[in-house]
């Protein structure tokens, strides 16, 4: 491989991320509501479908959400300190962001609209805050790799629709 590729490689993904949907930014009242989250785990629920376990640090208010066995694994091993022998792909989307030198510095679960969650992925690249669409179930998976706070809309609080 020529020795430019890497720098390509990043000015391809860079341009990616930047032309990628970037959700419209929170107001000063949405940031004010939000609240930090803290994982309690992944569990089964008694149907044995997995469901990602949120609690807000401040006032206990919990969220759940079903998520799947892939990405069920892709939250427990950093919550168990374990690390795979090669990569997994959120351990991969981190490496690829370091070398971008970009940063997760947060993600919000700031919506829930029918029964699905949306999530929103805040980067620092170059001194420029970049927002990305997520799964919640990516975002948490990368915040938990990357260290970076979990928070929640007051949105993200709701009942989901069909469930009492």
């Amino acid at each position: 491989m020529p020795s430019n590729a890497p720098i390509r490689w990043g000015v391809f993904l860079t341009a990616l991320m930047l032309l990628l949907h970037t959700p419209p930014a929170l107001s000063a009242e949405e940031n004010r509501e939000l609240q930090e989250m803290e994982v309690l785990g992944v569990s089964a629920d008694p149907g044995g479908q997995l469901r990602l376990l949120l609690r807000g640090k401040a006032d206990k208010r919990g969220i759940t959400m079903y998520i799947g066995q892939f990405e069920a694994v892709g939250i427990a091993l950093p919550l168990e300190g374990v690390e795979p022998p090669r990569p997994y792909t959120h351990d991969l989307i981190l490496n690829l962001l370091k070398s971008l030198q970009a940063t997760l510095t947060k993600v919000v679960i700031n919506d829930l609209k029918g029964s699905t969650y949306y999530a929103t992925l805040y980067l620092q690249v170059n001194g420029r805050e970049i927002r990305m669409d997520s799964r919640p179930s990516d975002a948490v998976a990368l915040a938990l790799r990357a260290r970076a706070p979990i928070l929640a809309a007051e949105a993200a609080f709701q009942t989901p629709s069909g469930e009492e």
